[in-house]
């Protein structure tokens, strides 16, 4: 838990600040901050028409009587690009801005879901003259996707 926590406040400001500077060298100050904010504004530009198309998909579906769980989970994706955007440097703008395009996302998604399957376990537990210990099993394969809704 320590060392995602360690790259998240300390390696990644000490690699922005490096590529920034190395930026700033080849491009000038003024040149490197004008980048940066372009990306910045690029970057929520993008990032609202992706929630709202989100936000549109998620909608649809709820209406369909469907739980929009893809459409939810883009939403949260597109949030957590938004959120880098703000951040200021070349790295997380890049992760930022390709967590807004569909194609990186589904990637994303279906990594998430393998690694959230493999961590999920159920307790079972029997009642009987002989307690044992819960056994740690996994859940069962979820069913196939339904086909998308016209």
């Amino acid at each position: 838990m320590l060392g995602p926590l360690v790259f998240l406040l300390v390696l990644v400001p000490i690699a922005e600040l490096y590529v920034i500077i190395q930026v700033g060298h080849v491009l000038g100050v003024v040149n490197t901050l004008t980048l940066l904010v372009l990306l910045s504004c690029a970057g929520a530009w993008l990032m609202k028409r992706e929630g709202l198309g989100a936000l549109r998909r998620a909608r649809r579906q709820v209406y369909a009587g469907v739980v929009p769980g893809r459409e939810l989970v883009d939403g949260a994706l597109i949030a957590l690009g938004g959120a880098l955007l703000v951040v200021p440097g070349f790295i997380t703008d890049a992760v930022g801005l390709l967590l807004l395009f569909p194609p990186v996302r589904a990637a994303t998604r279906a990594f998430a879901r393998r690694r959230v399957a493999r961590r999920i376990t159920r307790r079972v537990y029997y009642v009987s003259p002989d307690y044992r210990s819960p056994e740690r099993r996994r859940l069962p394969e979820p069913p196939p996707a339904l086909p998308p809704a016209p």
